[in-house]
């Protein structure tokens, strides 16, 4: 377990925490089904049980928390540690652990409905897009960016260009599947056939990048 979390920095350090948690789970909910417009902040607070003047204690405005949200639903299957390339971890099982975190995320009934949200507000608000950008795909492929520049730095592949590696690295594990996703005449692949899927990607992206 993280100090961070048992150090003791006060006596409401705990509580505050899990309002923060109930908050953005709150916030996540309302917002998939109720749009960003249509969700206030005390909607928010009412559902997390929360006064709102919590709410605003974590979180300064409704754009903030919609940031907030998007980062803490990126980072439940790729949290930044994932980005990381530890000494005696074989370069192809970072890559394919951030695959499969990857995968599901993008596949998820909360990805997809947030997706189809954005495509929908975002020629009416692009302020909401742009905040929905950097939340989550920016903060991805950046991370993404980092760890393939150290592992051309390692010499374990050849990566001059690791912004453009990363953006085509996410974009082949999304793939036609998940198209079919978000237009709604698709199922997600799942079990062994997501695993193959992956493990295909990430061999092709090992080939493509061989010293």
């Amino acid at each position: 377990m993280s100090n961070n979390l048992s150090a003791p920095n006060g006596p409401g350090r705990p509580k505050d925490l899990a309002k923060r948690q109930a908050i953005l789970e709150a916030a996540k909910t309302l917002f998939l089904s109720h749009g960003y417009a249509n969700t206030s902040m005390d909607a928010v607070a009412s559902e997390a049980g929360v006064s709102k003047l919590t709410v605003y204690s974590h979180f300064n405005d409704k754009e903030t928390l919609f940031s907030a949200a998007v980062v803490a639903k990126c980072e439940e299957q790729l949290p930044p540690l994932f980005f990381e390339l530890p000494d005696g971890i074989a370069v192809e099982d970072v890559l394919l652990n951030i695959a499969r975190g990857f995968h599901q995320l993008i596949n998820s009934d909360e990805s997809v409905n947030l997706h189809r949200l954005i495509m929908a507000l975002g020629s009416q608000d692009p302020k909401l897009s742009q905040i929905f950008f950097e939340a989550g795909p920016e903060r991805v492929v950046s991370g993404m960016e980092g760890l393939l520049t150290k592992i051309h730095a390692s010499g374990a592949l050849s990566i001059d260009q690791p912004r453009n590696a990363a953006e085509h690295f996410f974009c082949l594990i999304k793939g036609a599947g998940n198209f079919r996703l978000l237009y709604g005449c698709g199922e997600p692949l799942t079990g062994e056939a997501a695993e193959r899927h992956v493990r295909e990607v990430v061999g092709l992206f090992m080939r493509a990048y061989k010293p």
